[in-house]
C-alpha cells in the first residue's frame, strides 16, 4: 500500500455536511459523484495532501444507510493508494484477509476499489483504491 487515499465519513445529510466541513476546512467541496451500485452519493475535499470523502446514502439498503443505522454518523472507513488492485488483493487473501467483494469494482473518483472485511482488521473497514486506468 502506498499511502492513505482518503477517509470515508458517513453522514445523514450531505448538503448540510458539505457547509459543515467547507468551514472546518476553509474550502469548498471539488466534487459531488453519486454510486449507484452502492446506493450512495458522495462529496470530496482535498486539503492539502489529503482526502476526506463524505458519504450519504440513497438507498435504505445500503451498507451506509446500514452504518449510520447501527452507528451513527462517523468515519466510516480508510483507504489506502495501491498500485496494482489485483495483485494487493491476492497478497491480502494469502494473508488470510477476507476481501470483499472478492473482485476489484467501480468506485468513486475515478477509482477501482475493494474491502477488506473490518471482522480481520480490529473492526476498521479498509478500502483498496487504484486510479481507474
Amino acid at each position: 500500500m502506498d499511502k492513505i487515499e482518503h477517509i470515508g465519513i458517513a453522514v445523514k445529510d450531505l448538503d448540510k455536511s458539505n457547509t459543515l466541513f467547507a468551514k472546518l476546512f476553509g474550502i469548498p467541496h471539488y466534487k459531488i459523484e453519486a454510486v449507484e451500485s452502492e446506493g450512495v452519493r458522495t462529496s470530496f475535499f482535498q486539503s492539502g495532501p489529503n482526502k476526506i470523502e463524505l458519504l450519504e446514502a440513497t438507498n435504505p439498503n445500503s451498507a451506509i444507510a446500514k452504518f449510520l443505522e447501527k452507528k451513527g454518523e462517523g468515519i466510516h472507513h480508510i483507504a489506502f493508494a495501491v498500485k496494482d488492485i489485483e495483485k494487493e488483493m491476492e497478497r491480502l487473501q494469502q494473508e488470510g484477509f477476507v476481501v470483499l467483494p472478492g473482485f476489484p469494482k467501480q468506485g468513486a473518483d475515478n477509482k477501482i476499489v475493494a474491502f477488506l472485511h473490518p471482522k480481520g482488521t480490529n473492526g476498521v473497514l479498509v478500502e483498496l483504491c487504484q486510479d481507474k486506468q
